[in-house]
């Protein structure tokens, strides 16, 4: 590997983050410019934001892995990303959120949710199921960064994350929202095109579409025995319907991250960011190809990889890196491509890492300051600008130390893991503060809380991955799951939990006494900036 072409690679990177933070610190002076960019974002910037927020290298690294070892059934997430998380999430419920996000003056998704339903305890426990539950997403974003440059360069693993932390934490922290957007187009920018290249050449390398896509068709026999016994049938075929895989499959990954997207705080408060519903429908061209060039890519990739490594060495990829999944991608990076593409993977996934961080450790840091602090201390002796950094800092802590100690494989279940249980808190609460006005405080608690119970109850006694890894219901009961029996045990907690807290929501707000009619009335009133732009034509 030539250091100097890397070297000079990396130096440019940074000088172009480097400077785009410093534009967004000397454009940030107060706490909504901070928080949510003055709510003047251009779509395009919004549009690569949010895109380059949502896909990481869990997306790259971990689901690329994914898709490694079980194939490219992988692919109807990809279906779920752009129709859900782009299509659904920018035009039903962006639109009404930064509506109503304006009206009621919310600057995070938290207190988005309080103002909505006017109660504080919303504000400060949604506060704190992201500020203690987004370590653990944050880490394995580290993990999957860590890991490639552990492979390129030959660096020390926990070196790699400490480098990393410090340098995300550095222009999260001074420039804000403001400084995470801007840097994720720079971010965006270079995955797409990365990807975009790494598809194209992987496919010439292994013979064209149909040729590549005959052969990984054809290893069918050599598909881990280990993987048949739980349903798998092949990298191109769908796994045997109620089987283990198939319930991990769909309930974890395509529905756990597939649906679980719009309830997601770090891509919520960009609908915040926007001034109009014209930026949001702009945005959604854009989004829709960025998040089908890039997870696509890695799914494609990953499953193919195993048509590469048979050929040159006679093994699958799960054996070629010795079952630690989050490896695939990056040992196939650097045997199958040209040096020179590796340094830009090496840009792509950074890119891909540091953007990802930026908006999880901005949202930690504004629900530690603003949602948990201010909320409960009613005097704000220090400023929400000051209190968010401090949060930053220490959701910085926090992931890097939780990244020392998880183990390999996780990077991708950890991602599901978190937007499950996010969707389990928020999602159905969320779709009733944008849809029914009868919604009412009292039921907007009970949804939130019965979710995040039944969520993390099933998690650590139901859920067979979970559960076991977690030890809980074996020191308690002497067994390591409640329900041995299938399918429960490869049921993932979101396909339990959500309706639990949309009955919740439901019932508890049809037996309260409605919200007045006044303050409903304020949340949806018409479109201010809407007005303004007609009576100015």
């Amino acid at each position: 590997m030539d250091l100097m072409i890397l070297s000079i690679v990396f130096i440019i990177y940074f000088l172009v983050l480097g400077y785009v933070g410093y534009l967004a610190w000397k454009r940030t002076q107060s706490s909504e410019e901070f928080m949510v960019a003055g709510r003047k974002t251009h779509p395009y910037i919004m549009a690569l934001s949010y895109g380059a927020t949502f896909i990481s290298t869990a997306a790259i690294v971990g689901f690329g892995g994914v898709a490694g070892q079980f194939g490219m059934s992988l692919l109807w997430l990809v279906f779920l990303n752009i129709f859900v998380g782009v299509f659904i999430a920018f035009i039903f419920m962006g639109k009404r959120t930064r509506k109503i996000g304006h009206n009621l003056g919310a600057l995070t998704f938290p207190e988005f949710l309080s103002r909505r339903f006017d109660s504080r305890f919303i504000q400060y426990f949604s506060g704190g199921i992201i500020f203690f539950g987004m370590p653990i997403y944050a880490s394995v974003v580290l993990i999957g960064a860590a890991r490639f440059m552990e492979t390129t360069l030959s660096l020390n693993f926990h070196l790699s994350l400490l480098i990393l932390s410090i340098i995300v934490a550095a222009y999260v922290i001074f420039g804000g929202i403001k400084g995470v957007m801007y840097t994720e187009v720079v971010q965006g920018t270079i995955m797409f095109f990365g990807m975009i290249f790494l598809l194209i050449f992987t496919y010439w390398l292994l013979g064209g579409v149909t040729g590549s896509q005959t052969a990984l068709t054809n290893l069918a026999p050599h598909f881990p025995a280990s993987a048949q016994a739980l349903g798998g049938t092949g990298w191109t075929t769908f796994p045997t319907l109620g089987s283990p895989f198939w319930w991990s499959l769909v309930s974890t990954m395509i529905i756990g991250v597939g649906i679980g997207v719009l309830a997601q705080p770090q891509l919520a408060v960009r609908y915040l960011t926007v001034k109009s519903n014209k930026e949001l429908n702009r945005a959604v061209l854009m989004g829709g190809l960025f998040i089908a060039a890039i997870p696509g890519t890695a799914y494609i990739v990953g499953a193919l990889s195993n048509v590469y490594f048979f050929d040159k060495l006679g093994q699958i990829s799960v054996d070629v890196v010795g079952g630690n999944i989050d490896k695939i991608i990056p040992t196939f990076i650097n045997m199958a491509l040209p040096e020179w593409f590796v340094y830009v993977f090496l840009l792509t996934l950074l890119a891909a890492a540091m953007s990802t961080l930026s908006s999880q450790y901005h949202a930690q840091g504004t629900s530690l300051g603003r949602d948990i602090y201010e909320t409960l201390k009613k005097k704000k002796d220090v400023s929400s600008v000051k209190l968010t950094r401090i949060g930053i800092l220490v959701a910085v802590v926090l992931a890097f130390v939780l990244s020392l100690i998880l183990p390999g494989s996780v990077v991708a279940q950890g991602t599901a893991l978190f937007y499950g249980i996010c969707a389990a808190a928020f999602l159905s609460v969320y779709i009733c503060a944008l849809y029914w006005k009868r919604a009412t405080r009292e039921g907007a608690i009970a949804g939130i809380v019965s979710g995040i119970i039944v969520s993390l109850f099933w998690l650590i006694f139901v859920f067979g991955k979970t559960a076991k890894g977690l030890g809980i219901c074996q020191f308690l009961t002497g067994q390591p799951m409640l329900i041995p029996t299938m399918p429960w045990p490869a049921i993932d907690a979101i396909i339990i939990a959500v309706p639990v807290s949309l009955i919740f929501t439901i019932v508890v707000s049809l037996l309260t006494k409605p919200m007045s009619q006044e303050y409903i009335d304020k949340c949806f009133k018409s479109d201010v900036s809407k007005k303004s732009e007609t009576s100015g034509k």
